[in-house]
């Protein structure tokens, strides 16, 4: 079974951003974490039990450098932690989710393996290891 972890929010400016949604009344979960695998720079943020992860392009080749381009800073995944992580990806891909890179090791989640998937109907979501 999964459940919501987070809704990852695409930012040009992470430090602006964090500020931002500390006025709504966010605190930091920590601190800003370099994921040298995606090239973006990650903070989590929690108000109430909900998680928004911050997430901005650092370098030029990073993999939401094109996305920031064409959605500037807006929500742009779902992620949801699986007890079952294999099981819960083969089932999601029977489900027409396509995952678009293989699981890898997310720094800013303690190294858990996180993997992203599309969908036609909804975009897309993360699937992270419990």
């Amino acid at each position: 079974m999964i459940k919501v972890h987070h809704i990852g929010y695409l930012v040009k400016n992470i430090d602006k951003a964090r500020k931002s949604f500390e006025v709504l009344g966010f605190k930091a979960q920590g601190d800003t974490v370099f994921d040298s695998i995606r090239g973006v720079d990650i903070i989590f943020l929690d108000k109430d039990g909900y998680v928004v992860e911050l997430v901005s392009p650092v370098v030029e080749n990073s993999v939401v450098a094109e996305l920031i381009k064409k959605y500037k800073n807006s929500p742009y995944h779902m992620c949801y932690v699986s007890d079952n992580f294999e099981e819960d990806l083969k089932s999601l891909e029977a489900q027409k989710f396509t995952c678009f890179d293989e699981p890898k090791p997310a720094p800013a989640l303690g190294g858990r393996k996180v993997c992203f998937l599309m969908n036609p109907r909804i975009g897309m979501i993360e699937l992270l290891e419990a």
